[in-house]
């Protein structure tokens, strides 16, 4: 018995590590800072945002300095309820590019981020459409790199894998596994830009960039009104049309964004994507459990038994397959521009992640839905 448990416990470790490494390989996108020169469409970027007040002003003020000769900034404010519109009517009145939508109640049917998103695009005047988070931040030559991007290798919607800023124990402890296992289950950006993958399909929603006849094509947000992982849905949506060549790719720094600042926020934030991701996947979501499971917890605990059982020769196997894990996951993480270390944090992030899954599938399963910026979702 113990034996099968450490040859399971070696195989899963090591068939990390053999992923992990082929996703470091397939993953060359990436976007270099360019100058422009020459004459560009129209560009509008839109912010959806609610209760913001925090970090909304550092992303506005990093989009208005953006290095492109034709662009507005649209903030959609869903009805916030701290200080964050105050804060977007000032820098409105020292900028006239800032146009500030106060977002209207939202309908029956809908999710608070595309509908936000629709309500933007609405007033947008731009031939390319830009959706990024009040989250983010982004340097000057931002924007204008993405669409010299897009319309070289011509797709009609590009979005970008942002820097991730971690600071708190938290953040460092808990979000580089987390990030990790999303493109381990989805694959390399090479799959995922290979349009003969349909299964293979992932935007970031801090930075999707589209034309508006591509946006209009598949029906706007309307489309995604009832989905809390849009952008995810969005890249399928894109994808399986056939009609539309789309792309995610790295950013290399001009645009990072700090997602959550605390242990409850992470919860939060993660419990509400895979509890919608889980639908109609029960034999995926499940295989996808047990993965987790094995990863970390069990793998941890499997060392920890063997070690005190006096069986060294397991314990010595085991150790060596989770090194190897958290080894490859450090050099992919490294190309991803984590953090250095995040690697090391497998063991205790992905025992996390697995706690966060379960409660997903549970909060699903029983029809109690989740929580978000102060609103319930079944």
């Amino acid at each position: 018995m113990l034996v099968a448990l450490c040859i399971f416990v070696v195989f899963v470790n090591s068939a990390f590590a053999v992923r992990s490494l082929m996703i470091a390989a397939r993953s060359r996108a990436h976007l270099e800072a360019v100058e422009l020169d020459g004459a560009f469409p129209a560009l509008s970027i839109i912010v959806p945002e609610r209760d913001e007040e925090r970090q909304i002003e550092a992303c506005v003020r990093s989009l208005l300095a953006q290095e492109y000769p034709d662009f507005e900034v649209i903030v959609v404010d869903d009805c916030s309820q701290d200080g964050t519109r105050a804060i977007l009517d000032r820098i409105a009145l020292e900028d006239e590019r800032l146009v500030v939508v106060g977002g209207e109640p939202l309908p029956q049917g809908w999710v608070g981020k595309p509908w936000a998103l629709e309500q933007g695009m609405r007033v947008a005047r731009g031939a390319w459409l830009l959706s990024t988070d009040a989250d983010t931040e982004h340097e000057p030559s931002a924007a204008g790199s993405a669409l010299v991007y897009a319309v070289k290798h011509r797709l009609d919607a590009l979005s970008l894998l942002t820097d991730q800023t971690m600071i708190g124990p938290a953040e460092r402890l808990i979000l580089p596994s987390i990030l990790w296992i999303i493109a381990f289950a989805v694959g390399g950006l090479d799959d995922v830009n290979d349009p003969q993958k349909p299964n293979a399909a992932l935007f970031n929603g801090q930075f999707v960039l589209m034309t508006r006849d591509a946006y209009a094509a598949i029906g706007g947000y309307a489309a995604l009104r009832g989905e809390v992982a849009e952008d995810l849905e969005l890249a399928r949506l894109l994808k399986a049309d056939g009609r539309f060549s789309i792309a995610l790719a790295g950013s290399k720094g001009l645009v990072r964004t700090r997602m959550y600042r605390s242990f409850r926020e992470i919860w939060n934030g993660f419990v509400k994507n895979f509890a919608l991701g889980a639908r109609g996947k029960p034999g995926t979501t499940s295989l996808g459990l047990l993965f987790l499971a094995s990863l970390s917890p069990l793998s941890p605990i499997a060392l920890c038994a063997f070690v005190a059982g006096g069986h060294t020769g397991l314990a010595l196997s085991v150790g060596f397959a989770m090194l190897a894990a958290s080894l490859a996951a450090e050099y992919g993480m490294a190309q991803a521009r984590f953090p250095r270390g995040s690697g090391w944090t497998i063991p205790a992030g992905v025992a996390v992640l697995f706690a966060i899954f379960a409660t997903s599938l549970v909060r699903y399963a029983s029809g109690l839905g989740v929580e978000w910026r102060g609103r319930h979702y079944r």
